[in-house]
């Protein structure tokens, strides 16, 4: 992940937003391609009604080379062959108005259907425009995301809780090496981009000076670090969760500025070992895990009329209280008579 110095590829936040096309990626609600070659079709017999139309009004200005006025089917035979350049000759404007029609009016919606029929090669073509538009208005706008830094197994499951949680996809923006994991990341609608996080030109892109918390899931402790240090010089006031394969990092990755540290391999270990004597413990912790369904861990603010009670004899399973960023286990006793700006951890039952 640490890529080649910035000095040799150049700053990324500096170049113009259609060069970061392919770099970063805003997703987009495409239709079916059913429906975009029905509505295809359905606008080119549109354009080929309008012109018959226009041709019928003026039929007294067009010449037939077999004789007599133009009927319906002669002027939709002279929009077809006129509107796909075919111009057999035979049907012919003599008028100067009949003439200035085709000028102003026959002629554009030949553009309008060739454009049509070549509809799917423009679109390829448009696509990069589009895309340079969309990266345009999101850096502009993004503000309080999310930014996972790795989108491997425990990037996509701390994607998928929080999606579980509520947060919407396009508040989430996803930084990865893999093209094909970014492709999947876009996929389930989230933004990606591009690089290496540890460069903070990329984090920039991604916009972590905006971002509310960013979650650190690389697959290497020390790449971890440097990435945390570098997501914390650039936004001090984020809170950073970390993944570590191993506790002997754990001190690092805090004096680096992680708020959260999680130690992947030992978290998993004691689960195996609990799983080995009483599986359903396992299976308790798995479910408060899981936001979806059944329990879940939550926090709230306390309510005003909680405000000097103690938190074991709430209505909800409090299991700690967090005072001043804090955390304090239930049954402390500086927390048994809870304060106006406390937050509560508590089990909340998830329906279905």
């Amino acid at each position: 992940m640490f890529g080649e110095p910035s000095r040799r590829l150049g700053r990324i936040t500096d170049r113009p937003d259609f060069a970061l096309v392919g770099i970063l990626r805003i997703p987009a609600h495409e239709a079916s391609p059913w429906r975009l070659l029905v509505r295809r079709v359905l606008l080119a017999v549109m354009l080929l009604v309008l012109a018959t139309l226009v041709v019928f009004v003026g039929r007294d200005g067009y010449h037939d080379n077999a004789g007599g006025e133009l009927s319906l089917l002669d002027s939709a035979y002279y929009a077809t062959v006129s509107l796909s350049t075919t111009g057999y000759g035979d049907i012919t404007p003599f008028t100067p108005r009949a003439r200035l029609v085709n000028i102003f009016v026959i002629t554009p919606l030949r553009v309008l259907f060739l454009i049509v029929l070549v509809g799917t090669t423009l679109s390829v073509l448009t696509e990069r425009s589009r895309q340079a538009l969309k990266i345009q208005r999101w850096r502009r706008s993004v503000r309080n995301h999310t930014v996972v830094i790795g989108y491997g197994t425990k990037g996509r499951t701390a994607v998928d809780a929080m999606l579980g949680d509520g947060v919407k996809p396009a508040d989430i923006v996803v930084v990865d090496t893999d093209p094909q994991v970014l492709e999947a990341a876009a996929n389930a609608g989230l933004v990606t981009v591009h690089g290496s996080a540890t460069r903070s030109d990329v984090l920039r892109l991604a916009g972590v000076q905006h971002a509310s918390s960013i979650v650190v899931a690389a697959n290497r402790d020390d790449t971890a670090v440097l990435v945390t240090l570098t997501a914390r010089e650039i936004n001090p006031k984020a809170k950073i969760s970390a993944a570590v394969r191993e506790a002997e990092n754990t001190h690092l990755l805090r004096q680096s500025g992680a708020d959260s540290v999680v130690v992947s391999s030992e978290t998993a270990g004691r689960l195996l070992g609990i799983a080995t004597t009483t599986p359903s413990v396992v299976e308790m912790v798995e479910d408060l895990l899981t936001p979806e369904a059944g329990f879940a861990i939550a926090e709230r603010d306390v309510e005003p009329e909680e405000v000097g009670g103690s938190p074991r004899h709430l209505r909800d399973i409090v299991l700690g209280v967090v005072r001043n960023g804090t955390l304090v286990r239930v049954g402390e006793e500086e927390v048994d008579a809870l304060e106006s700006g406390d937050k509560l951890l508590y089990i909340r039952r998830v329906h279905v």
